[in-house]
Formats: structure tokens, C-alpha cells, sequence
């Protein structure tokens, strides 16, 4: 079963759920009932992607729109020193508030001798402020904007879902420095700022798993590591090796005992300290990363 997972993980229908999920909220925000108070100024679109709670950084652009005022209205990229140039107000500071209290801040300075009653909305039209990496076997790694709260599910879709070579587990890696431009390794980092996820949970609906990301978290998706089984089974090979994964749950993987095969005396070959052992193992006994499993014919 956890072979057919691997596959389920791997394949489109991975993308296909990534993209359902993901498409939840919107789905959800265009179903609300025809009476629901409005998010806009009357005249101005609604836009499924509104992020009132983003705090808005330089580099990102922004689109303001003021009811009934085209020229008021327009899209303004935020400047290095964090403001924005707009019509009659000049410089206008924005880096670091939430976009409902710069859609609050214009309309007060409009009214303040320009505009009676001005309806404003504020929308982030690029998010270029604050961005994530994701690297490792995803079908496009790299550096990613953060689009308003970004869950890992999110993250994942934007970067095509894993390969067929990746791990089941996902390692969420949290630098000191939030602004650092570059993607960190599980090797640079403090294990208290490494979070591991199943993507088998995910696959189940546990959404508990998906967790929010953070300026600067780099998503590894490392390999998938591999354990041996040989002797009598009926498909000896590699396999993929998943964590807490014990030695009967391994002969099940290979097709379980063949005819002659017995569940006594299985050895496991074993790096230990750069040397190879053999030792003895129990049903219920965990196997490693790189362990060769030897399956013993019967004594009669």
C-alpha cells in the first residue's frame, strides 16, 4: 500500500489535488451569499485574491482604485525607501502596513481637501516583497514570491509538485535572517527551525499538516532514500525508504515471503561507522536508510 501512495504522491493527480486545495478559498469566497456585505467601493472590482492582512513591502505593486476618480486610479510600484508616488498626495509611505490600512490612510489624506467621501480599494497586483525557496526534486525549484499567507500546499503547486524520485517527507527549513536571499540547507540550520511533514498526511486530508510559510523558509523536497531486500522474497530489489518503516512492513513492499522464504534469522547488512555489519532482526524491528535486507529459505 505505501508503494501505491509513493506513486499517488508522485504522479499528476498530486498536482490535480494541490490545485483543488488550493483553489478551496476562492471557491469558497465565490459562493458567498448575494447579501454579504461588499469588500469594495461600489464601482470598483472585486477581486478573489484580496489579501487585507498582507503587510506591504518595497518592490511590490500595488493597484488603487478610487470610485469615480480614473485619474486617481491606477497601479504603483512600492519605491526602495518603502512609499509610493500618487496623484496629489506625492510620496505616500506604505512598506510595512497591512493593505486595509493603507486602503484607510489614502482615503483620510483624499478627504482632507480633495475628495468627499472617497471610496477606496487596495489590492496587491504583484507580490514581490517577500518570497520563499523551494529546491530539491520539484518540477521547477527556485524562488518563489509569497502571495499574502502561502500554505506549503500552495507552495508545492507553484512549483509543479514533486518528482517521482522525491521523499515522502518535506522538510520546511526556517533561517534566523527572514530577509536572506538565498535558499538554506538542513546542514546550516537549527534542528528547532526544521519542520518535517508527511506529504502522505497531506494526501489524507490532514490539513493540519499544511502549514503557513514564512518569509524566507526554504521547502526541501530531498530524494528519496532507498533500502535493499534480497533472498526469499518474491520481488527482491530497492525500494523507497520511509521513516519508521519496520521489517515486515518491508517484506510486505517486496511481495512477502515466497514459497521457500521464512520470517526466522533475517539479517540486516548494515553501514555502521563507515563499516558493514550484519546483525540479526525482529519483525517489529525499524530498518535504516541504505539497509540490505537478507530473507532466509526455510530448514524444512
Amino acid at each position: 500500500m505505501k508503494a501505491d501512495m509513493k506513486k499517488l504522491l508522485t504522479s499528476p493527480a498530486l498536482a490535480a489535488a494541490l490545485t483543488l486545495l488550493c483553489a478551496a478559498p476562492l471557491w469558497a469566497q465565490s459562493s458567498a451569499p448575494p447579501n454579504a456585505p461588499p469588500q469594495t467601493p461600489a464601482g470598483a472590482a472585486a477581486s478573489p485574491s484580496r489579501q487585507l492582512d498582507y503587510v506591504v513591502g518595497a518592490s511590490d505593486v500595488l493597484k488603487i482604485a478610487v470610485f469615480d476618480e480614473p485619474t486617481m486610479s491606477g497601479t504603483y510600484r512600492v519605491d526602495t525607501d518603502g512609499s509610493v508616488q500618487y496623484p496629489m498626495l506625492g510620496h505616500v509611505a506604505v512598506a510595512g502596513l497591512r493593505v486595509r490600512d493603507i486602503e484607510q490612510m489614502i482615503k483620510t489624506k483624499l478627504e482632507d481637501g480633495y475628495i468627499r467621501r472617497a471610496q477606496v480599494a487596495v489590492d496587491v497586483d504583484q507580490f514581490r516583497s517577500r518570497s520563499i525557496f523551494i529546491v530539491g526534486e520539484v518540477r521547477s525549484p527556485g524562488k518563489y514570491p509569497m502571495t499574502g499567507q502561502m500554505s506549503l500546499i500552495e507552495a508545492l503547486a507553484a512549483a509543479g509538485s514533486t518528482l517521482p524520485s522525491a521523499s515522502t517527507e518535506v522538510l520546511i527549513l526556517r533561517p534566523r535572517d527572514p530577509a536572506s536571499a538565498q535558499p538554506v540547507t538542513p546542514d546550516l540550520v537549527d534542528q528547532t527551525n526544521v519542520k518535517r511533514i508527511n506529504l502522505a498526511d497531506l494526501q489524507l486530508g490532514r490539513l493540519s499538516e499544511n502549514i503557513e510559510l514564512k518569509e524566507g523558509d526554504t521547502i526541501f523536497v530531498p530524494k528519496a532514500e532507498k533500502f535493499f531486500i534480497t533472498g526469499q522474497v518474491r520481488s527482491p530489489g530497492a525500494y523507497v525508504y520511509e521513516r519508521g518503516l519496520t521489517v515486515l512492513q518491508a517484506i510486505s513492499l517486496a511481495g512477502g515471503l515466497n514459497e521457500k522464504g521464512s520470517s526466522r534469522r533475517i539479517k540486516v547488512i548494515r553501514m555502521v561507522k563507515g563499516k558493514k555489519t550484519e546483525q540479526g532482526v525482529d519483525l517489529d524491528d525499524v530498518i535504516q536508510p541504505g539497509d540490505t535486507l537478507v530473507i532466509p529459505q526455510r530448514l524444512l
